[in-house]
């Protein structure tokens, strides 16, 4: 009876440290190392299995993958100081000036353009704020409309490949991240056509919310117009594919791509004439810290799950799991239920390095494509950037914008994006396909149906082979 309460009072504990304000990291390797000490002296397993630590996180410091998690993040805050988004934006929104709603649908397609070649929220979100508030305001958009579709540009950058969330997701599911990319490439697009479709009935039912840019404020027209759209479109879409499309083709592992990235963003600093060494060290020491922080979750979350399964806490965690009613569907909206709560406390890092190892082996027992359920995941970890008190799109907007802007605005601007987000993970739940159906699948071939025939010998092949066999016996003699 003690063993099973165990996993439970892990969990508990865990939660205890948390609430208290205890680093994660810590937190979790902390609650490890006791549980353990206590499993020990109660018999429920051998010391011996502690003597895996050393060698697990021997194994993530020598994991390549997580090797693309620096290139990512550098390559995100080079771009996030180098102009980029400024030149986008600005040709943007003039080009979609005269339509209601045009500033809003410019940040969302510039957002989502940023979001692939950057991977990083805070990136978009504090170049949007910076940029595109001030002009929201001064023509007359809603508050809270201008608030909401600032930050929600900045969160699907957590879906777009190359997006930190599916490394992190692919290295926890086992799985490749070229396939992880390509899965996400159907909710990507889902994901921006809500966001717009929502501007849109915006337009027509509250057209006073999204006025349009008046003839005054288009500064910028034919040729010269479209010539400052390409000047920033170009080298961002020739960025991308230098990192997204090498490897979805398998020129290039993710962390080549992010390597071939981060020169690229340093490349793009120099034609914006904005590369300098202070530019340098900012990038080199976000990218730093963020690493740091990766890192210590992760070796963190292999201590914690190291004792947890010591005390048969995956069993515990199945047993519960597998007797959901609804099958398969039950088990997904419970799930994702689940991760959208604890998005309010954790960040998509710790629930990822937390939570997804207990539920991918379920996941597998019944039967879900795991890159499908990885894509699923991360779709629904949007939320934890776009919702209180931890959404870190909403502190970074906050950080930027104005002060005459209200943080009420800005947290009940983020509510119908959230929506559209958890509208999306419904689709996802409900249409697999838009996932799959960007995976190359191997042919299946049916081992019952392969027939293997062996030509009868002839008779003078059979005579030719017992000549030669009868010459090799006497040579040997």
């Amino acid at each position: 009876m003690a063993r099973e309460l165990m996993a439970p009072l892990m969990f508990g504990g865990l939660i205890a440290f948390m609430l208290i304000g205890y680093p994660v990291a810590f937190s979790l390797g902390a609650v490890g190392l006791l549980f353990g000490f206590i499993g020990i002296e109660l018999g429920f397993f051998h010391w011996s299995l502690l003597q895996a630590l050393p060698e697990r996180v021997f194994g993530i410091l020598a994991n390549d993958l997580l090797l693309s998690i620096p290139f990512f993040t550098f390559m995100g805050a080079v771009l996030e100081r180098c102009g980029l988004a400024e030149d986008l934006l600005e040709a943007t929104g003039q080009l979609f000036g005269p339509v209601r709603g045009g500033l809003a649908y410019a940040v969302i397609l510039v957002g989502a353009l940023l979001g692939a070649i950057t991977g990083t929220v805070a990136a978009s979100v504090i170049a949007m704020g910076l940029i595109s508030l001030p002009v929201m305001m001064r023509y007359g958009y809603n508050m809270r409309m201008a608030t909401g579709v600032i930050a929600a540009s900045g969160t699907i950058t957590q879906l777009i490949p190359p997006s930190l969330v599916l490394i992190v997701l692919a290295d926890q599911l086992g799985k490749s991240v070229g396939d992880m990319y390509a899965g996400a490439i159907g909710p990507s697009i889902v994901q921006i056509l809500l966001f717009c479709l929502f501007i849109f009935m915006v337009s027509i039912f509250k057209p006073a919310y999204v006025p349009a840019l008046p003839k005054e404020a288009r500064t910028i027209h034919g040729w010269p117009l479209i010539r400052k759209v390409l000047w920033g479109m170009v080298p961002s879409l020739a960025l991308m594919f230098l990192v997204l499309g090498t490897i979805l083709l398998g020129v290039a592992t993710p962390t080549e791509g992010g390597a071939m990235g981060a020169m690229g963003a340093i490349g793009l600093a120099a034609i914006h004439k904005r590369l300098t060494w202070d530019l340098l060290w900012q990038g080199m020491n976000s990218t730093m810290r963020i690493t740091a922080m990766v890192i210590f979750i992760l070796i963190g979350s292999t201590v914690f799950g190291l004792v947890f399964r010591g005390m048969d806490g995956d069993l515990w965690i199945e047993q519960h799991l597998m007797n959901l009613p609804g099958g398969v569907t039950g088990f997904l909206i419970a799930i994702n239920l689940f991760v959208f709560v604890l998005a309010f406390f954790l960040d998509f890092f710790e629930i990822a390095f937390i939570v997804i190892p207990l539920l991918a082996p379920v996941a597998a027992k019944l039967g879900i494509d795991l890159i499908w359920f990885g894509v699923l995941l991360g779709a629904n970890m949007q939320t934890s950037f776009m919702h209180p008190p931890f959404g870190f799109a909403l502190f970074y907007l906050r950080g930027v914008a104005p002060k005459e802007v209200k943080s009420s605005d800005i947290y009940w601007g983020a509510v119908p994006w959230v929506v559209m987000q958890l509208l999306l993970v419904t689709i996802l739940i409900f249409w697999p396909g838009l996932v799959t159906g960007f995976i190359d699948k191997p042919a299946m071939v049916d081992p019952a149906k392969i027939e293997i025939q062996i030509p009868a010998a002839h008779e003078t092949d059979r005579d030719e082979g017992s000549a030669a066999i009868e010459r090799l016996l006497k040579e040997q003699k």
